[in-house]
């Protein structure tokens, strides 16, 4: 059956029809022959051994028996009836019950015929009873395709009282591999076959369906998980090759005065061996001909922002202009201040756009960004309104770039002839095989060292019995001159409840901290943008000792005289979150502290998150727990776990199989970009089909 074939509606398999097609497509997402097939079992069963129902013992376990049905009858109870058959084999009697579709069902059993009963078995009063049986007639029972281990697959309660019950999935499946005779065009080149010992395509097919045996089951799922990485990794890496090869970007050939007396002279501290690496990756592109367009990833504090305005220099000494988007304004005046400093004394120009520029501040910005005497801007998504026009963008950079959507991103691109220079900056640690994936048609660049002088944050876990103490400790810092954050979980679904928790915990700290000793802000969600900004700058300016706040102190929020991080109620946070909070502090050079404060109730996901948090501030070690726990979808975020809703491979457990996959691909575009040698027209061919049906994950980055 050749790819067009298996597009062919799922209501045309015979055993299907109008009602049952509607079912599949609403509950499993099964429109054609090709879904059938990709419906990949949850587990397998042995279905080789047969029970007696004198042998049967007290489990949840399923089992098969055969034996005869003997006696039918219909019981009333307080709500409707049940229909429960006397069910015999040669060592004891037990009873078939069925609470749904009754009617049908006792119109199609046969007395005294021979059955196999499939199901998991009940002990009550003194006898097995096996409630919605699977049934079948010994005789047809001989006659299936069958293999020693049957397949499980996805199900929907929905399907299963409309009767589509697993033995149903499974006939249908026969039924796929009846009209395809079991032969499926290769997806993959003969060398690659070869080479990685694999099954072929239908051999694949047919024994994660029906495995002849275990070690058949295993190959069969190596061979499809490799297959569907594969595809997903060529086409992300074939997008970055013609991304390079078609999008030209401009040449920033010479690295000249602004960068070179900055780096000579004003650079604040040497830099690290991760930075220097990374400022050589960004050389390299910003001085090749195609557009850059790479992932800066570097942990909180790593240092990116020097990285970021080296880049500036380089575009400022080719004779362009540069911009930084940031998701918040608190952000972006961090930013602003934060390269205002190290611009001091060089002669650069740059500017703040935010939602609350005044209208005389954006005439004069939009003025000299269009005849080129700002050279950098800096903003919110303040940056893509259509009026705000570059003489010559030739850098963009993007903070924090999950926050904006990819509409969002390429306004940014259409602000030249040419597209700009796109660095986009994370201090969200993505773990590699996430990063492969997601973002696998980016360059990526990793900062994974800390600048020197920076000490490393002591990160506790207590329980709300000690708070007394940690309520000393957080006194001891005040006297010391630092300043503390306290922050309480927000969860949308209970705001009513979170606020009361941010205010009771409110209360007990004013209690516990009086004016005038002491002094505090609150940051919470429902307040209005201008008070909350407020707040904030009373504690960056140093006015309050004390910020309590839900989670919205935003990422990168930089007071470097704050060394305390309490969170409240840890247990409620993600890793990510936690380790998100724990990087406000540390950002000076005194020792900082992250307090966890939980209750005794602790999950055993909590309790991994602690030990986690407790174990290690690397950010890279954090995600990959994080991404065993939770899974890709809710790492990513919604919008972005189209790649990841893989139909058999699993990044978490498969990143083997992914880094094998990745390397194959690359080296097959490499050596035949187009795919035009007679070796890989399979590949060719399966790559064509994937994107013509949709069937292949289409990230734009």
């Amino acid at each position: 059956m050749n790819a067009s074939q298996l597009q062919t509606p799922i209501e045309y398999l015979k055993g299907v029809g109008p009602n049952r097609a509607s079912l599949l497509r609403t509950e499993l997402g099964i429109n054609t022959y090709q879904d059938l097939l990709n419906l990949f079992p949850n587990r397998y069963l042995d279905r080789t051994q047969y029970y007696k129902v004198a042998g049967l013992q007290r489990n949840s376990a399923d089992v098969q028996i055969i034996g005869k049905i003997t006696h039918i009858k219909m019981v009333e109870q307080k709500r409707g009836k049940r229909l429960v058959a006397t069910f015999r084999d040669e060592t004891g009697t037990m009873e078939l019950i069925w609470f749904r579709g009754q009617k049908w069902i006792k119109e199609n059993l046969k007395l005294n015929e021979p059955y196999v009963v499939f199901g998991k078995t009940k002990w009550y009063n003194g006898s097995f009873s096996m409630p919605h049986p699977e049934l079948e007639l010994l005789k047809e029972h001989k006659n299936k395709l069958r293999s020693s281990m049957q397949a499980i697959y996805p199900s929907t309660e929905k399907l299963t009282n409309s009767g589509i019950t697993n033995r149903v999935l499974n006939g249908l499946m026969e039924q796929v591999f009846l009209e395809a005779k079991n032969s499926f065009a290769e997806t993959l080149s003969e060398p690659l076959i070869e080479t990685l010992k694999l099954l072929s395509k239908s051999e694949a097919v047919f024994n994660i369906h029906f495995p002849e045996n275990a070690d058949r089951l295993a190959r069969a799922q190596y061979r499809l998980k490799f297959e569907e990485l594969f595809y997903i990794q060529l086409q992300l890496i074939r997008k970055n090759l013609i991304h390079k090869s078609k999008i030209k970007g401009y040449p920033f050939a010479q690295v000249g005065d602004h960068f070179n007396t900055f780096f000579k002279h004003h650079l604040p501290f040497e830099l690290t061996n991760a930075q220097k690496r990374v400022v050589k990756e960004i050389r390299q592109d910003l001085g090749s001909n195609a557009q850059m367009n790479r992932l800066l990833q570097g942990d909180v504090g790593s240092g990116k922002t020097i990285v970021a305005l080296l880049s500036m220099l380089i575009a400022l000494d080719n004779g362009f202009q540069a911009c930084l988007m940031a998701p918040t304004a608190i952000l972006s005046v961090q930013h602003y201040t934060g390269l205002t400093e190290l611009c001091n004394d060089l002669n650069i120009r740059i500017s703040l756009l935010t939602g609350s520029s005044t209208t005389s501040e954006r005439r004069k910005i939009h003025e000299n960004l269009e005849n080129g005497s700002l050279d950098i801007l800096i903003g919110t998504h303040a940056l893509l309104e259509d009026k705000v026009k570059f003489k010559n963008l030739g850098l963009a950079i993007i903070d924090e770039q999950h926050r904006f959507g990819v509409a969002q991103r390429s306004k940014l691109w259409h602000k030249n002839e040419l597209p700009p220079h796109i660095l986009v900056m994370t201090a969200t640690p993505i773990p590699r095989t996430l990063a492969m994936s997601v973002y696998g048609d980016l360059d990526i660049s990793v900062i994974d060292e800390l600048p020197p002088g920076r000490k490393e944050i002591k990160t506790v876990h207590r329980f709300d019995s000690n708070r007394l103490k940690v309520f000393k400790f957080i006194k001891d810092e005040i006297k010391l001159g630092r300043q503390v954050y306290i922050v309480y979980p927000l969860i949308q679904e209970s705001e009513v409840l979170d606020y009361k928790d941010l205010m009771d915990g409110y209360e007990s700290i004013v209690r516990d901290f009086p004016q005038p000793a002491y002094q505090i802000s609150i940051v919470h969600g429902q307040m209005k943008p201008a008070d909350k900004e407020f707040e904030m700058n009373r504690f960056i300016k140093g006015e309050t000792n004390i910020m309590v706040a839900t989670t919205v102190i935003e990422v990168g929020v930089n007071v470097p005289n704050a060394s305390v991080m309490v969170i409240e109620s840890a247990e409620r946070f993600g890793l990510s979150q936690l380790h998100q909070l724990r990087g406000r502090v540390g950002r000076g050079a005194e020792q900082s502290y992250n307090i966890l404060m939980t209750s005794h109730k602790l999950s055993a996901d909590a309790k991994i998150r602690l030990s986690t948090m407790t174990g290690t501030t690397d950010g890279f070690e954090i995600a990959e727990v994080d991404l065993k726990l939770r899974g890709p979808g809710d790492i990513m975020g919604t919008q972005q776990s189209g790649v990841l809703n893989l139909k058999i491979a699993d990044i978490v457990n498969d990143t083997e199989i992914l880094k094998i996959a990745r390397s194959y691909a690359f080296q097959i575009l490499k050596a035949d970009p187009n795919l035009l040698t007679p070796e890989n027209f399979s590949i060719k061919n399966t790559f064509a089909q994937l994107v013509k049906y949709k069937n292949i994950w289409n990230y734009i980055s």
